[in-house]
């Protein structure tokens, strides 16, 4: 029988709100760990995965319950536990100014790593990551995804008894993901590591050994991932649009019938749902619109989306959390352009010195698409993303957004666009109310006009205007952040990596807002690591090493990348991605 690597009984962690009430961020929680294994550890934002991962650390004190790490009290000992673990948070702390050999060295040093050890142990590191040839680059400026890499290295300098990553693959694309994966598994195969991760994505959960499922604090499933998808057996389905209608349509559809239906996503041109276990198939056929379902094989995360639905709300979860209403709406004013593009890019190119980030590139976007910006880490997608934007400066090419050059009217034509960040970017110290009137007046809003629209966004965001903005939890920031970028009814809103971070509802119900907005004729430009949402778009650009290597709907995707042969978009991405790198590394070759 193995022995537990992290054991807890009635374990508790009570914090106090920004409204001064104490709340159980963790609360009862028992539960234990097997000796090299992998578990994934998943839930909701709020669902306290991150308050657990710094108790086992030790770096958080338990206020009730008992928790023994590697067979030690870590609150009575919590320097004998970080002796023996390796713990990657979500903001891992490379030094960005030291090279990557520079940062192995200062963690080898803090990790009390033997020099006689250290050469073959950075190999060792350096090898897997691939990262042999970068050491005397410096760590900021790597890619996304390398950084991560550097990151599990460093963690890693040491061989810990316990591995914990904190979201290790958010914000990383999927090439990225899939070369972390690989490391990880190689560690666990060769050392006998034993790792618990939280992740947001079930495809990752689904390669461990076990999974635990938490929301508020509770433990609501711990079991092999086999054993927690069967709990969705017999309720999935899969369901063709009408003709003519975009899957995200239909989709929008089911997603707003939560007494029906627990879950629906766009897939392949279809739209995959999970009924409510008291709901008949038939009772759906007014929502299918004559369509008619087929049951198919369950997912985890079907199971992982009905376990979080019959805990919040008895089985009947609410359609939207933690963003807009679904029914929000922008009017849009469409002279802006007589033509039905409204984004016009030629030969784009981008040169940072004698680096070329952007390279001759071409698209257009007609007016009211969602539109889909992928690439890897470092591909050049946030240069261009940038540039549409107008934040930066196009070294050549044309570029015009609705129907202003961006070469010669900036200004005019951000008077026209909404911008969403990844990262959280209005002023935290300043409430709710006066951030949207802040940005409503940078936009050109005054007075009556400023007034009525404010509160109309309020009205429809379901905001607190009186809410301190830093002080929002991470659903409600997105929400704030959302209604800043369209308080002045913009014709296109730029989407910078929205759902970076957030759990599966927080993301149904993101998309939800933005299928709304599209119906409402906004122009939609979106980036996104998550391969999946690429289904809601009419069409998708991906690039590489600023290249365009594919353009068109996701259904053309998936037949360029291998058609039938490829199952879903994850694929697709890394099918193009290789074909592109190979293409040109037979260019170099021929050269």
């Amino acid at each position: 029988m193995n022995q537990s690597t992290v054991a807890c009984e009635a374990l508790r962690k009570v914090f106090v709100g920004p409204d001064g009430k104490p709340f159980d961020a963790v609360h009862d929680l028992s539960f234990s760990l097997r000796s090299g294994t992998i578990t994934a550890l998943v839930g909701p934002d709020g669902a306290g995965k991150t308050t657990l991962m710094r108790m086992i650390t030790g770096l958080l004190k338990p206020d009730g319950g008992t928790l023994r790490v590697l067979g030690i009290d870590v609150a009575a000992d919590p320097q004998a536990v970080q002796n023996r673990i390796s713990y990657m948070p979500q903001r891992f702390g490379l030094y960005e100014d030291l090279s990557v050999q520079e940062n192995l060295n200062l963690y080898a040093d803090l990790h009390g790593v033997p020099q006689d050890l250290r050469a073959e142990r950075f190999k060792r590191m350096l090898d897997m990551t691939d990262m042999a040839r970068f050491t005397d680059r410096a760590a900021g400026n790597l890619s996304g995804g390398m950084k991560q890499k550097l990151g599990l290295a460093c963690t890693l300098v040491r061989v810990p008894d316990l591995l914990l990553l904190d979201e290790p693959s958010v914000g990383v694309d999927p090439l990225s993901r899939r070369d972390l994966w690989q490391i990880i598994e190689q560690l666990i195969e060769s050392d006998g590591l034993s790792v618990l991760v939280s992740t947001a994505y079930m495809d990752e959960a689904g390669r461990c050994d076990e999974v635990l499922v938490m929301d508020h604090g509770r433990l609501l499933a711990q079991d092999k991932p086999a054993a927690i998808t069967a709990k969705a057996h017999g309720l999935s389905y899969v369901v063709s649009p009408p003709p003519g209608t975009p899957a995200r349509d239909l989709q929008a559809r089911l997603i707003d019938a939560p007494d029906r239906v627990v879950d629906a996503v766009p897939r392949g041109g279809a739209v995959r749902f999970i009924r409510q276990p008291d709901s008949p198939v038939q009772a759906l056929d007014n929502l299918l619109q004559g369509q008619s379902a087929e049951p198919r094989e369950e997912e985890l995360e079907d199971a992982f989306m009905l376990l979080l639905r019959q805990h919040d709300g008895g089985g009947k979860g609410q359609a939207a959390p933690e963003t807009a209403k679904p029914d929000v709406r922008v009017e849009v004013d469409a002279q802006a352009s007589g033509d039905e593009n409204v984004i016009h890019v030629r030969d784009l190119v981008r040169r940072f010195g004698d680096f070329t980030a952007v390279a001759n590139t071409s698209f257009d976007v007609r007016r009211g698409e969602i539109f889909g910006l992928l690439g890897p880490n470092g591909a050049g997608k946030t240069t261009t993303f940038r540039m549409l934007c107008g934040l930066l400066p196009a070294t050549s090419g044309t570029l015009e957004v609705a129907g202003v050059n961006l070469r010669s009217a900036r200004a005019e034509a951000r008077r026209r666009i909404g911008y969403v960040a990844q990262k959280f970017s209005l002023y935290a110290n300043l409430s709710v109310r006066e951030n949207l009137e802040f940005f409503g007046g940078a936009y050109g809003l005054r007075r009556h006009e400023l007034k009525q629209r404010v509160q109309a966004i309020l009205d429809q965001f379901g905001l607190d205007p009186a809410a301190t903005s830093g002080a929002l939890p991470h659903g409600y920031k997105q929400r704030l952040a959302m209604a800043a970028g369209l308080v002045h009814e913009p014709e296109i809103l730029f989407l910078d990596e929205p759902t970076s971070g957030i759990d599966p509802i927080a993301r149904r119900a993101f998309w939800r807002t933005i299928t709304s907005l599209s119906q409402s004729g906004v122009t939609v430009i979106v980036t996104t690591h998550f391969m999946e949402e690429a289904e809601y778009c009419d069409r998708i650009a991906i690039q590489d090493a600023g290249h365009m290597l594919a353009l068109g709907t996701p259904q053309d995707v998936r037949e360029q990348a291998g058609g039938d042969s490829i199952g879903d978009m994850n694929q697709a991405f890394i099918a193009i991605v290789e074909q592109g790198r190979a293409h040109q590394a037979g260019e170099k070759t021929a050269a």
